[in-house]
């Protein structure tokens, strides 16, 4: 089988809580390409590691994250969400695919790409979102790499991929078929496909010839990857 980019979704979620210190380096054990993280901002503008917009699913707080400071988000989960520098120091050396959830401002990305830069991860950190989140990036640093997100089958508009500039396209791993791997293919564009967590879905993407899997079962990943 060709080589795919396996990446690891919010880390290793099946054995450790998702975009946890310990769900990261869990996945990069096992031997994980990137591991994908989810980055917002607490009320004080730092970038911590959460997907939802409150702390009621993963921490039984409902909390709303925009409205707590990172010192109050830090004691209500015992310091289990990680603040991207921290997440970007734990996971040194290794690729990491910041995703941008819940419509994000212009100034909240800012935020997060100059914490990037501060840590002098850009040559290893690329950005997954939607065409605006996306384009927010464009702006912070022209040179970001970027994996857009589309989900339907209807084609990107070549205005928004000559302002996105991506050199991913993102798919939900449904929508994905030799039509549109041929078309992705003709447009210049590596594609990438998130999350199937089945065995058999992972082998049908990899015969599609994808460039990249995001799963929340990484180990089942790279057992695919190296049959």
């Amino acid at each position: 089988m060709r080589t795919v980019t396996a990446v690891a979704h919010r880390g290793d979620p099946y054995h450790h809580r998702e975009n946890t210190l310990a769900s990261l380096h869990s996945a990069l054990r096992q031997g994980a390409d990137a591991v994908e993280i989810d980055v917002r901002l607490t009320r004080d503008g730092v970038p911590v590691l959460l997907h939802d917009a409150t702390l009621k699913r993963l921490w039984q707080q409902d909390r709303p994250l925009a409205a707590l400071s990172s010192d109050e988000v830090r004691g209500l989960t015992g310091g289990g969400v990680p603040a991207l520098a921290e997440a970007l120091e734990a996971t040194a050396g290794s690729r990491v695919m910041v995703d941008l959830p819940g419509s994000p401002t212009a100034g909240a990305v800012r935020r997060i790409v100059d914490v990037v830069r501060q840590c002098d991860a850009r040559e290893r950190v690329y950005y997954c979102a939607g065409a605006q989140a996306m384009l927010a990036v464009r702006a912070a640093d022209p040179s970001a790499e970027i994996a857009l997100t589309w989900t339907t089958l209807a084609p990107p508009r070549p205005a928004v991929l000559d302002a996105v500039r991506p050199r991913w396209l993102n798919y939900r791993f449904g929508l994905i078929d030799e039509a549109l791997v041929s078309r992705v293919r003709g447009s210049g564009h590596l594609l990438s496909a998130w999350t199937p967590d089945t065995r058999r879905a992972m082998r049908r993407l990899v015969a599609l010839g994808v460039d990249s899997i995001t799963t929340n079962r990484i180990d089942a990943l790279r057992t695919v990857c190296e049959a």
